[in-house]
């Protein structure tokens, strides 16, 4: 399972709730006729499959509508759930583009070779995704962007990064 986003209130008196993204590309999850949705990131055993009505962007968020939730009642039934779907039913990415689950756990080398620890998690910034970085004793935030991030070797497990260990 991979989680999309977060659901984080009702919007109105009709069942839509408001979504907050994990990917800068919502609008391609419209082709998946239904989203998981459940309450923990990590246990999917208690998840259940929406069959999804509507997907819109609203200003500068984005609102989901299911089947079923048809008023604000059973809305609020879902704030605070995670939204996500199995890897099989997501769109295909572009060359260069990745679900965020693609890169936890990738170690991250500068590109002179030297290891910099291992993707923990990203955060979402509004201007871009910031990587979060470990390796046992310190932790670096690096922005997910292309002056930073050379190469994603998704088989290899390993992220080439223009970045120092001492920065």
């Amino acid at each position: 399972m991979i989680v999309l986003g977060r659901i984080t209130a009702p919007y109105g008196v009709k069942g839509w709730l408001r979504l907050h993204p994990f990917g800068d590309d919502p609008a391609s999850w419209r082709a998946m006729p239904h989203w998981w949705l459940g309450k923990d990131d990590k246990d999917f055993s208690a998840w259940r499959a929406w069959p999804l009505l509507a997907l819109k962007p609203h200003g500068k968020e984005w609102l989901v509508r299911f089947a079923g939730i048809e008023d604000r009642t059973a809305a609020e039934a879902l704030a605070g759930s995670f939204a996500g779907a199995p890897r099989e039913a997501l769109p295909a990415t572009a060359e260069g583009e990745y679900y965020w689950a693609d890169l936890i756990g990738l170690r991250v080398v500068n590109e002179r070779g030297e290891p910099l620890g291992t993707v923990r998690e990203l955060i979402e910034t509004g201007a871009h995704a910031v990587l979060v970085v470990e390796d046992g004793e310190q932790e670096r935030l690096l922005p997910f962007v292309g002056q930073v991030v050379k190469d994603v070797d998704g088989a290899a497990g390993r992220m080439v990064v223009a970045w120092e260990r001492e920065w």
